[in-house]
């Protein structure tokens, strides 16, 4: 592929997801990516990409593939052999600090909320939160601080946590890119840390056969 077919790629999919981020999946038309990206060719989509579909896709791959090497980028830690809050910590606060470093306008998170809802896609795009080292050094690293909660709560809960940290990212992007937040991005990373780990392991008193709400974080 050509450096300026590249390129095209690169601001095609950079048009589709501010508007998907703005105005959800099903919102945008073809034809208004186009526009958006500021080309004329109404068929530069299906020429790029193919389907609606794989511009997603390529877009949550993207993603993933820049988060990855973000993580890869950043200081060495120590071995993290000190329990659930230093494994949540280091494993939550790299994709913050990525968020924090997007360009204007910010749209990542709030684009990958919007595909969460997207029946076609949701599962692929929980797949970019759901398969970082947080899922196996969460239940391999800490059972023992939680071997007195069951694992259909276990995993009902890190259900939640998916909608939770998610769509508290996404506004908080939003609400960045409109200039209306003073708090930093670091400053939400420790306060997610603590919920994530209030949440994992406060005592259980719930029926757990009951329990379903989707991908876990833990599984």
């Amino acid at each position: 592929m050509s450096r300026q077919s590249d390129k095209a790629r690169e601001v095609l999919m950079d048009a589709a997801q501010e508007l998907f981020a703005v105005h959800g999946i099903d919102g945008v038309s073809n034809r208004k990516i186009t526009e958006h990206a500021g080309t004329a060719n109404h068929s530069a989509i299906k020429y790029h990409f193919g389907t609606r579909d794989d511009l997603l896709t390529a877009l949550i791959h993207r993603i993933m593939t820049e988060a990855s090497e973000f993580r890869a980028q950043l200081p060495a830690t120590e071995d993290l052999q000190g329990g659930l809050r230093e494994v949540v910590t280091h494993r939550v606060l790299p994709w913050i600090y990525y968020l924090a470093a997007q360009p204007s306008p910010p749209c990542r998170a709030q684009f990958l909320y919007q595909v969460r809802s997207y029946p076609e896609l949701s599962q692929l795009g929980l797949q970019m939160l759901h398969n970082d080292e947080l899922l196996s050094d969460l239940a391999a690293r800490t059972r023992p601080e939680l071997k007195n909660i069951p694992s259909s709560v276990l995993r009902a809960r890190s259900g939640i946590l998916g909608h939770m940290m998610l769509g508290i990212c996404a506004e908080f992007e939003r609400q960045v890119g409109a200039g209306s937040r003073d708090a930093t991005w670091e400053e939400l990373g420790y306060f997610l840390v603590d919920a994530i780990v209030g949440m994992v392991a406060a005592p259980s008193t719930a029926k757990s056969e009951f329990l379903d709400f989707g991908s876990p974080l833990i599984r």
